[in-house]
């Protein structure tokens, strides 16, 4: 069991993080290879609008929005979300002399593993729950037996469902530091 879970949850969030991780630097050494560091530095630009692109699957969620399954759009946030997130590591590779960036940069990571982490766990809640519900169902027991059965378990799904009050302040703070950055730059910039 300990293992089958490792396998199912830890492995995979591992290898999500740590290829967003290793992709960054891959591409960073690829740009710094080719002498085209300048093409990070605005990578940044492509990586706020991919992320600001994935808050379609919130607004479906919240029905702002009408189009869209919430299932395709979940696939789309996580997608977008972590390229928009490869970019913008990308964007502050090594070269972050300030306090600002390295905040946002900081609240960006903290954001992805919040969500992986929040996506990982409610997997893992619907699976423990409909391998319940099949070994009630081939018990014999009735629907209502069931229900009654899985009410805790059920409860506790919930409850991990409001993982996402966590993880919507998170995202509001690296929103407000990322685009207090982005101010910065825009007021400090060299207009030439």
């Amino acid at each position: 069991m300990q293992r089958s879970l490792i396998q199912k949850e830890v492995i995979p969030f591992l290898k999500m993080f740590g290829a967003l991780i290793l992709a960054t630097i891959i591409t960073d050494a690829l740009l710094h290879q080719f002498e085209l560091v300048w093409v990070g530095r605005w990578l940044g630009i492509p990586g706020v609008i991919l992320i600001l692109m994935s808050f379609f699957y919130s607004m479906r969620k919240r029905k702002k929005i009408s189009f869209g399954k919430p299932k395709n759009l979940l696939i789309l946030h996580e997608t977008l979300t972590w390229m928009g997130a490869l970019m913008i590591l990308v964007h502050a590779g090594i070269h972050i002399y300030t306090i600002l960036p390295w905040l946002a940069l900081f609240a960006m990571l903290v954001n992805v593993i919040s969500g992986m982490t929040g996506k990982y766990l409610l997997d893992r809640s619907r699976r423990f729950l409909a391998e319940k519900k099949k070994v009630y169902a081939q018990q014999g027991l009735s629907e209502e037996a069931i229900e009654k059965k899985l009410f805790w378990d059920a409860t506790t799904f919930d409850v991990m469902k409001k993982w996402r009050t966590v993880h919507l302040p998170i995202t509001l703070a690296f929103a407000v530091l990322g685009i207090t950055h982005i101010i910065s730059i825009l007021l400090f910039w060299e207009w030439k």
